[in-house]
């Protein structure tokens, strides 16, 4: 039981595979024993309180529990042994063979298949819990894409990414995330590339240019030939943190597992006393008579109550069960210190673009000059910017689409690079694209425009000025949901951080309720902004970002949050806790299982202890059979594992009374 994180933690990728061809075999071969062993202890017992002369004779009831012993036993020697040879002599293993074997020879047969039995049961609770824990990290690492198209032979085939080489040449369709880090085949295409850099702006790359994992095509279907290995890739990276999650201990485990090594051998040594002590005694004063048998069962006792199973057992699943929970909820939590980080956070800072926001441009607002409606005026944008690929040129359409309006058709489309575009609609010219294409035609503008921070789409109809259109980053769905969940777990210092305008910052701010906002940072100025945070001990922080631009700062706080659906990879890295739906509501979600699961852990402790000093107690005075033995050690066992597994389920915090979701 000691071993509850000695398991592969791998369940997305190759081993679940063996698992699942294994599976029925294994659920059959360990319950099989757990029934078998269960019948025999059963009859046996009935047997023996029918006082049926057969079960009495000879040495009947001896082999009978032997062979009830054997199936659950054995696989515990095995364990005892393996710990023998690795010199831990003071196993949980150990104590088992000892207390169980002495049971035998003191001829409480019931007794010592029992304890085995029923440590048996609680193994298989602990790997259910362990099990399912695993599938939903496991089932975590779905979100990220499994395939890529690869170019062999003449032909697209679909291959994971963990097969390609380099050298290879694979294909990415418009709107999906490049799968490896490669170099461009094509002569130019459109990218996001938020995750990596934090700005909104879409990214030009041209032929031989790299292009990196966690880009996202945005206007065609492109070639790449790929420069780095999948085992170089962040999600790589991720299956292995995933892997080595538990190598990162709680506190709490931590004293466990120390806890667990100082006391067994008190406890062996303290069973021996019960022996010894009372043969000195019978020796200086003979009147008191000495009986081996009945004080070496007490002291069995005693060595099956001190088994800390419980404490070793629950402590560690509690924390895995936590993970698993988070996971499900499509977060990785990488270590189960941080789930023990998380619970002093009492400052959030955010990051903006990609975090807060979208990190796409969408159509904002529409400003008529009074010549034409606004819906003719985003008919007429939207109209001449129908065939272009540019991101901004998307949106204006994609929103022409949402408002339901029809596109009329346009002639004589021609593009001044670095300025817009001209056409002709109806028969007059149309001009479209930014206030130095007006400028370039002599036509009058509001010079208001100019100082304008948002990227804003003017339009001239007939060589008058008509309006345009202002297109912003936008909050995500959830962003506003995301604060106020914080906010209800009564984290009231939430600030934003951000590399974009500080009247940009401020507008965001106002919308999410946030009163601390500062833009025109550049990364250095985060890290400066974040120390001074720190200066103040009360402070503990947690940072939310997701571009390379936010790794020293995720670096930097005491629990770096990244998002990891489109995150880069230097983000993934440096952060503790990932969020690989790109929801920042998720944090909320974070702190609740963090919370959730200390409470589980300290409970357990608190229980394990208390029940397990009272039988002790009780045991070494004569009180307590190896039935309350059995109690003691493999029932408290099972309710902590139950009580553990509690850390699994975890609902998301209620909504304050009065919140949307806007954004």
């Amino acid at each position: 039981m000691m071993n509850v994180m000695g398991h592969c933690s791998c369940g997305a990728h190759s081993c679940a595979a063996e698992k699942k061809v294994d599976a029925k075999v294994s659920v059959f071969h360990e319950y099989g024993k757990v029934i078998f062993s269960l019948l025999l202890l059963t009859s046996g017992i009935i047997m023996n309180a029918l006082d049926l002369a057969f079960f009495r004779e000879g040495y009947v009831s001896l082999i009978w529990y032997i062979v009830a012993y054997l199936p659950v036993g054995i696989p515990v020697m095995k364990e005892a042994w393996e710990s023998i040879r690795e010199k831990d002599y003071f196993s949980e293993f150990t104590l088992m063979i000892i207390a169980t074997l002495g049971a035998f020879y003191i001829g409480e047969y019931p007794e010592g298949v029992a304890v085995m039995l029923f440590y048996t049961v609680g193994e298989l609770f602990q790997d259910k819990a362990v099990d399912k824990a695993k599938r939903n990290i496991g089932a975590l690492l779905d979100v990220r894409p499994e395939k890529a198209l690869v170019l062999r032979e003449g032909n697209l085939v679909i291959e994971s990414p963990k097969k390609i080489k380099v050298g290879e040449i694979i294909e990415i369709k418009a709107g999906e995330r490049v799968p490896l880090d490669g170099t461009m085949q094509n002569e130019v295409a459109a990218f996001n590339t938020a995750a990596l850099t934090g700005e909104s702006v879409p990214r030009n790359i041209r032929k031989g240019e790299e292009v990196l994992a966690g880009m996202i095509v945005t206007d065609k279907v492109i070639r790449l030939e790929v420069t780095r290995p999948f085992d170089k890739s962040a999600l790589a990276r991720i299956l292995e943190l995933v892997q080595n999650a538990s190598e990162r201990k709680a506190p709490a485990e931590l004293f466990i597992r120390k806890f667990a090594r100082i006391y067994t051998p008190i406890v062996i040594a303290l069973a021996v006393l019960i022996v010894l002590c009372p043969f000195v005694y019978s020796l200086i004063n003979p009147p008191f008579v000495f009986a081996f048998n009945d004080w070496l069962y007490r002291a069995l006792v005693f060595l099956v109550i001190s088994c800390p199973c419980a404490l070793v057992v629950s402590i560690p699943l509690g924390y895995f069960g936590g993970i698993g929970a988070a996971s499900r909820l499509g977060i990785l939590f990488k270590g189960g210190n941080y789930l023990d980080a998380i619970t002093k956070i009492n400052t959030v800072v955010f990051d903006k673009t990609g975090t807060l926001t979208k990190g796409t441009f969408e159509v904002q607002a529409c400003k008529s000059a009074g010549e034409v409606s606004e819906e003719e005026l985003v008919k007429l944008v939207a109209s001449v910017e129908s065939d272009s690929t540019h991101p901004i040129a998307k949106a204006v359409v994609n929103y022409a689409k949402e408002r339901n309006i029809e596109r009329v058709t346009v002639a004589d489309t021609k593009e001044y690079a670095g300025f817009g575009l001209e056409a002709t609609v109806g028969g007059i010219p149309v001009l479209v694209g930014n206030c130095r294409l007006l400028s370039k035609f002599d036509i009058s503008f509001p010079q208001e425009l100019l100082k304008m921070t948002d990227t804003i789409v003017v339009c001239a109809v007939g060589n008058r000025y008509a309006g345009y259109l202002l297109l912003a980053d936008a909050l995500k769905e959830d962003a506003k949901v995301a604060i106020d969940r914080l906010k209800a777990l009564n984290i009231e210092n939430i600030q934003i951080l951000s590399g974009d305008k500080q009247s940009i910052v401020t507008n965001f701010a106002e919308k999410l309720g946030i009163s601390k906002a500062y833009g025109d940072l550049l990364p250095e100025g985060k890290v400066k902004h974040l120390e001074e945070l720190r200066q103040d001990e009360a402070n503990r922080i947690a940072f939310v970002g997701d571009g390379m631009n936010d790794a020293p700062v995720l670096a930097l706080s005491h629990v770096g949050i990244a998002m990891g659906g489109l995150g880069s990879d230097a983000a993934i890295e440096a952060a503790d806790v990932v969020l690989m739906t790109d929801e920042p509501s998720k944090i909320a979600a974070v702190m609740k299982i963090a919370r959730k699961t200390i409470r589980i852990a300290n409970q357990n402790i608190v229980f394990a202890l208390g029940v397990k000093f009272l039988v002790l107690i009780l045991g070494a005075l004569g009180y307590a059979n190896m039935w309350a033995a059995v109690f003691a050690d493999v029932g408290v066992s099972i309710i902590a594992i139950l009580n553990a597994i509690r850390a699994m389920r975890v609902k998301l915090p209620d909504m304050p009374a009065g919140s949307t979701n806007q954004g």
